[in-house]
């Protein structure tokens, strides 16, 4: 395979305490990693931005990488993951539903570098 598959998420209508809640975001994150069998390379880059503003993620992955940023301010937090390998869906809407409360889940998915 060159290149690979890239799932781009946004989860609009979220709780915005849930958004700025560290513990609630790694752990989404985490189950994430774990569903779809990911292998994180040393350990995840977590910020959490002062007063009401949101948190970034960076995991790095020996498949390629998942990104988080939230938006508080407007109830959003994006996803970005990139896998080099191919995996099976994930049901993003269900998963952003229970984790964030998100009251609508778009997913796109890209195909880079030629497909399979």
């Amino acid at each position: 395979m060159t290149g690979g598959t890239e799932w781009i998420v946004d989860a609009l209508g979220c709780a915005p305490a849930h958004l700025r809640d560290r513990a609630r975001l790694v752990g989404l994150l985490d189950g994430v990693v774990a569903a779809l069998g990911l292998t994180v390379i040393g350990a995840p880059h977590v910020h959490v931005f002062p007063g009401a503003a949101g948190v970034t993620a960076l995991y790095l992955l020996s498949e390629s990488h998942l990104a988080c940023h939230t938006y508080p301010e407007s109830g959003v937090a994006t996803f970005n993951l990139y896998c080099c390998r191919d995996r099976a869906p994930l049901d993003w809407a269900h998963l952003l539903r229970e984790a964030l409360a998100a009251a609508d889940v778009r997913v796109t998915v890209v195909t880079r570098g030629g497909g399979a």
